[in-house]
């Protein structure tokens, strides 16, 4: 056990610690807590019958727990361990700040005690995939890769496992990286679109909090950024790291393009060929710009032997643009993942026909003009349900191409009555895809809750 850590348990032992949100991940974080001799306290909005098994969990380890619409008030703790949803300059975290507390996060504690080499993602679109592929590189190449933050599981509590040779591999959203002060030794940006602006106050807010994750990099360390995203791209000149490029639509002079199916490694005036696409098993150009920042993130550290056995075997991260079933000629993918307008246009481009979507859920302020022209030219039938349908449905039939009576547009009170619709709305052939387009919230606990009823519901028809 290296120095730093055993201060931090040290630190931690006796004092009051309050955290904030009891969902399943941060269960090992509190079991961490207890057992270092932490008073732990957990506070959640959510009242005794919806924790179910949590609820148990938490009195037999002997904590305190603070439930219900009041569970901010008052809080008085030494130390607060926040949710990334909660955000730092609420009234009643300034009110405990005041008072004295220490307010933080997993994730911080773990960059500031993590002994391995830490590798990051963030971006609004394609993190996740981003994010697995390195890890499945590494792990390929033979490394003990430790895979978590926005993806897998809390890695604090993992802390005494990993080793200074092993790899933590990171996904970082912008609620994360808000209060985050320190970087990861590699970066890697996906694009930067409009996002989350439900939480953030601005547009500019949450491109500084993205900006983050190479904010406090030094020379040593690599920031891997899209070239074809105007706002990944400007990182470039503030940065202080090493910065490498990927880029679908330019022939970059330094970094990785993809140009005629082929993904290049252009080093000055030459560029060697890398991968071409039919190497490639994962569906969609979106998924090659993925690869590419991936390969860019591991380049010094896996050969082109074990990159290319991962590209043509990893199919993909379960939600995204995932087949569940074909039933009489009709195939359905879940793409419940698609938590933004961006990922949903990025999921048409998987397909080569015309599809049936079934779209909408939790309103996050993000302005739907773009994905409306989109679903005019890529989707046959327009099923929604949600929060956001209405809005969905006027960005369609505002959109300049927009023609009255070409897209039947279907809307209705939940999933499960989507997918009948869908089936009964398509012939032998056609695809059906949910790409929500919008968080989860409206219905659902996340991403993954909603994905699952989605198939669940496929499954029964």
């Amino acid at each position: 056990m290296n120095n730093k850590l055993k201060e931090f348990y040290e630190s931690i032992k006796g004092k009051h610690v309050t955290v904030l949100g009891l969902g399943v991940s941060n269960l090992p974080l509190i079991k961490m807590l207890t057992k270092k001799g932490a008073i732990v306290t957990g506070c959640d909005k959510k009242a005794n019958p919806e924790l179910e098994d949590a609820y148990k969990a938490f009195l037999n380890m002997g904590v305190k727990l603070k439930l219900g619409e009041s569970y901010l008030d008052n809080i008085d703790a030494d130390i607060i361990f926040k949710t990334p949803g909660i955000r730092i300059d609420i009234p009643e975290l300034v009110e405990a700040k005041n008072k004295g507390a220490v307010i933080t996060s997993e994730m911080e504690v773990f960059f500031e005690l993590c002994p391995c080499k830490i590798i990051a993602v963030t971006g609004s679109d394609g993190k996740s995939t981003t994010t697995t592929l390195i890890s499945e590189f590494l792990k390929a190449e033979g490394y003990n890769v430790f895979l978590g933050g926005n993806i897998g599981k809390p890695l604090l509590p993992e802390i005494e496992s990993i080793t200074p040779e092993s790899i933590a591999v990171v996904e970082l959203s912008s609620f994360q990286l808000h209060t985050m002060k320190k970087s990861p030794d590699i970066a890697v940006i996906t694009n930067i679109t409009p996002n989350h602006l439900d939480m953030h106050k601005s547009m500019e807010e949450y491109i500084d909090a993205k900006a983050n994750i190479f904010k406090y990099q030094n020379e040593d360390n690599i920031l891997v950024l899209n070239y074809d995203n105007e706002i990944t791209r400007s990182f470039g000149v503030k940065a202080k790291s090493k910065v490498r490029y990927f880029s679908s639509h330019t022939k970059l002079i330094d970094g990785l393009y993809y140009n005629n199916d082929i993904i290049l490694n252009a080093n000055k005036n030459n560029s060697e060929i890398l991968l071409k696409r039919d190497e490639i098993k994962l569906p969609g150009d979106h998924n090659v710009e993925n690869i590419m920042a991936a390969i860019l993130a591991v380049k010094d550290l896996v050969n082109m032997k074990a990159i290319k056995k991962v590209a043509a075997t990893f199919s993909g991260i379960e939600h995204r643009i995932e087949f569940v079933r074909e039933i009489d000629g009709i195939k359905f993918y879940n793409d419940s993942i698609a938590s933004s307008p961006t990922r949903t246009i990025a999921c048409f481009k998987s397909f080569l026909q015309k599809i049936i979507l079934i779209a909408g859920g939790y309103d996050k302020k993000i302005p739907f003009d773009e994905l409306g022209e989109k679903i005019n030219e890529h989707v046959k039938c327009l099923i929604l349900t949600g929060d956001t349908a209405e809005k969905i449905y006027n960005s369609v039939v505002n959109a300049p191409n927009y023609k009255e009576g070409r897209l039947p547009i279907i809307k209705c009170e939940n999933l499960c009555t989507a997918v009948q619709l869908a089936k009964n709305n398509a012939e032998k052939g056609d695809i059906v895809v949910f790409s929500p387009a919008c968080a989860s919230f409206d219905r659902f606990k996340n991403f993954e809750e909603r994905g699952k009823f989605f198939k669940n519901a496929v499954n029964s028809l």
